[in-house]
């Protein structure tokens, strides 16, 4: 699958980038949670488990049911990526709420508590959660998206101007002027492209 390179994160936003775990980053496309091994090492990469808990979950799975969860969580990107699409341009409402009963549901399973940790600036308040099955890896992508939708302005969600590009992301930039999901990929691509046409036509 995904797995022997490493997965995209340019959104600005991880509720985003999670939609971008499908993509076409060159020609083919990789999905990067096609499969159980995928979801949690998206995951990790994402920073959305502890370690320690992907390690205690892959070692108590079931056969196949770490791949039953990647397949919820590609129905829950398809969900949602609709979702998205649907409204990326303009503000969400309050009319919108009726629509996001699947991810309300899904956040209504959380096993979430919270908890005081030592850290490096001493004591703070954490919230922890119970991984008690495979399942429970939903929940915080669930939160991730639960926190993008209450947070980020929809006006700011874009696709990226790269013709064959499939990445969304948030233009946090000051003149909401972004056109790419990165410059190195489609920015450059676009560049070099606009180059080869004014060679082309001053000769």
């Amino acid at each position: 699958m995904g797995q022997d390179q490493p997965a995209i994160f340019v959104a600005d936003a991880l509720g985003l980038d999670f939609l971008n775990s499908i993509a076409t980053p060159v020609d083919t496309p990789v999905d990067w949670i096609g499969d159980g091994d995928g979801l949690l090492d998206w995951l990790k990469q994402a920073q959305l488990v502890p370690d320690d808990a992907l390690k205690s979950i892959r070692a108590q799975a079931l056969p196949g049911e770490l791949d039953n969860v990647a397949d919820q969580a590609r129905s829950l990107r398809e969900w949602f990526r609709a979702f998205v699409q649907k409204h990326k341009g303009a503000p969400l409402t309050s009319r919108d709420l009726s629509t996001l009963g699947p991810l309300n549901r899904l956040l209504e399973r959380d096993e979430a508590f919270r908890r005081i940790e030592s850290g490096n600036s001493g004591l703070s308040l954490q919230t922890m959660r119970k991984w008690r099955s495979p399942e429970s890896l939903l929940l915080p992508i669930g939160e991730a998206l639960a926190r993008f939708v209450c947070s980020e302005d929809f006006s700011n969600v874009k696709a990226c101007e790269g013709p064959v590009c499939t990445l969304l992301f948030a233009d946090h930039t000051r003149a909401h002027s972004r056109r790419w999901c990165s410059m190195a990929m489609c920015g450059n691509r676009a560049k070099q492209a606009a180059h080869r046409h004014r060679l082309k036509h001053e000769h």
